[in-house]
């Protein structure tokens, strides 16, 4: 009998004994483990993003500490933004199927950005991939640039070219995709807390708890509430359940009972279709969706065939910054209805304002301003200041918006 087992093992090539499971027919622990990060990153998604917030904190003030100290703070937030971008997928996903009740006090109705991104990366699967690119070519892009620079100025305008024909290349089949609608920044639904999910009467006599602990009771009924523990008042009026952790709203004033219900009143944006939050693009002003798209590359080429990157020439910044204001020029502003494109215009006026530290201008304007802000501050900001400076002068990624 061993013989012939032995044999068989043998002629199978197996190393294990008889009776014992192979590698192939030994069950995966890689998904287990997958579903308890999921799992533990969807119960404390609020620890997770002070733990993320915490770490870009943390990039901020490393540049020019040691040798190589800027690629080393890029390789973190960096990675810290790829992690993020992974725990939205996560949180975004427990968001859609968890079930919350209408008198839950977490906003249940998400914001117009989400609910348009939402639709559209629900929609169509090729928006949710070219969506996903853009985002993480937006991340490492920086990255990028810095580890191409090592092998010389020449490879690291290729690099900075392929970024940003890489993005407007997305941005180009957004466009096409969402049917001519204006981008919005970021393309993907921006994170939302997950709510505990707790069972309905649970809440309700824990709610009858509170209000007969307020009323007064018999005292047996507040001998029972004494033992057990009480609702938490924030400072902002709301109460926490002990046990649920969900928050109830506290009672309005009674000379702003109009004011209170009028906050909790679905807007005409609230119940507007996902396509309707954001107006199709007709005429000059696609054309000029077009050139806001294409500003950013046209700069980085005209700056890269300007002798090798130099910062010192007008033409780049003047033809880049001209292409941005003919955008803005030839935009309909009658499309200006909705409240999610006004918001989006007015994040494209405040990021003109990087145009202030880029290529020329920085050179022969900016810069002097920097370095006599940077000698009357204190040391520890001043020398911050001076970490960055380096960025700004050295790296193209460094300014863009």
């Amino acid at each position: 009998m061993s013989s012939t087992s032995d044999t068989q093992n043998q002629t199978s090539g197996s190393p294990f004994p008889p009776g014992q499971p192979s590698l192939q027919n030994a069950p995966s622990t890689s998904p287990r483990w997958l579903h308890l990060y999921s799992d533990f990153i969807t119960k404390n998604s609020h620890q997770v993003s002070q733990i993320e917030s915490a770490l870009r904190s943390l990039t901020y003030i490393i540049p020019g500490r040691f040798r190589d100290a800027e690629i080393a703070s890029e390789s973190i937030h960096s990675g810290v933004q790829l992690l993020s971008l992974y725990h939205d997928t996560l949180l975004s996903k427990a968001h859609t199927l968890s079930k919350l009740p209408l008198s839950s006090s977490v906003a249940s109705i998400p914001t117009p950005h989400n609910r348009y991104t939402r639709f559209w990366t629900q929609k169509s699967s090729l928006y949710r991939r070219v969506a996903y690119v853009l985002q993480i070519v937006n991340y490492v892009e920086l990255l990028c640039e810095m580890a191409a620079k090592r092998r010389g100025e020449r490879t690291r305008w290729r690099v900075v070219i392929l970024l940003e024909a890489i993005k407007a290349f997305c941005r180009l089949l957004l466009l096409r995709i969402t049917k001519s609608r204006p981008l919005v920044t970021p393309a993907l639904p921006e994170r939302e807390p997950i709510p505990d999910e707790a069972p309905e009467d649970a809440d309700e006599a824990e709610l009858r708890q509170m209000m007969e602990q307020q009323d007064g009771g018999s005292g047996q009924q507040q001998q029972q509430q004494q033992q057990q523990p009480q609702p938490e008042q924030n400072t902002n009026g709301e109460w926490t359940m002990p046990r649920t952790r969900m928050s109830l709203p506290s009672l309005p004033d009674a000379g702003d009972i109009s004011g209170y219900l009028l906050s909790r009143v679905l807007t005409a944006d609230d119940i507007k279709p996902a396509t309707k939050l954001v107006n199709q693009l007709q005429g000059t002003a696609h054309m000029a969706e077009v050139l806001h798209i294409l500003a950013p590359l046209v700069y980085a080429v005209a700056l890269a065939r300007s002798r090798g990157g130099r910062k010192k020439s007008w033409t780049p910044w003047v033809l880049g910054l001209a292409v941005e204001l003919a955008a803005r020029q030839l935009r309909d502003r009658g499309l200006r209805t909705t409240p999610l494109e006004r918001d989006e215009w007015g994040r494209r006026g405040w990021a003109m304002g990087w145009w202030a530290m880029r290529g020329a201008f920085y050179e022969n304007v900016t810069k002097g301003v920097v370095e006599g802000v940077r000698k009357r501050v204190p040391s520890l900001v001043g020398g911050i200041l001076e970490d960055y400076e380096y960025l700004w002068e050295n790296y193209y990624f460094s300014t863009s918006a």
